[in-house]
């Protein structure tokens, strides 16, 4: 069991993120006693691209962080955010510590498509926003659709309308503390 306000949240994002889908399980991580931090490619201000989108400057580099340092990584989706982490080896380097180190990691709309570079999701059950539904179960993932999905540890959710759910399940998750989890070793 993991106490709320002795855990520590990591999120991962650069520009084009979904804006709900990263303030929301932030904000109730942080009301619910976790410490939050954000990690993204470079250290300058991020946003969810649109004009009047809300911005916020990461507390750290990817290359510079340690998953033995958290309990959660949190992947928030939109397009060009996980489109953009996706294809980058150290995020996909740290997504693959996270996993076998067995911490929760949290995932959601287009945010699975950083699971499946990282090769996380192959037999596991596993939502998503609808357009990338064949690209999980093309990797391999047993695809369901319903707001969230919890596979040891893995959680992933469809779209902003599931954010209530999703946010709850994080921080269930996390109170649950480390999951043992079989892990393939190909490389990222």
């Amino acid at each position: 069991m993991t106490e709320l306000n002795k855990s520590k949240v990591l999120f991962l994002a650069t520009n084009g993120f979904q804006e709900d889908e990263l303030f929301s399980p932030r904000e109730a991580l942080m009301e619910a006693g976790a410490t939050v931090e954000l990690a993204s490619l470079e250290l300058d201000e991020i946003s969810a691209g649109e004009s009047d989108s809300r911005k916020i400057k990461p507390d750290m580099l990817v290359k510079d962080v340690s998953a033995k340092d958290y309990n959660a990584l949190v992947i928030p989706g939109g397009l060009a955010n996980p489109d953009t982490l996706r294809v980058n080896n150290e995020v996909k380097s740290l997504v693959r510590e996270f996993a076998e180190d067995g911490k929760i990691i949290a995932s959601i709309c287009h945010g699975p498509w950083v699971l499946i570079s990282s090769d996380l999701v192959k037999g596991r059950e596993m939502t998503s926003y609808p357009t990338i539904k064949d690209d999980l179960v093309n990797a391999g993932a047993n695809y369901v659709d319903k707001e969230v999905a919890v596979d040891n540890g893995i959680i992933t959710s469809r779209s902003p309308n599931d954010l209530k759910a999703f946010n709850a399940k994080i921080i269930e998750e996390i109170k649950e503390g480390r999951h043992d989890r079989h892990i393939s070793h190909k490389a990222a």
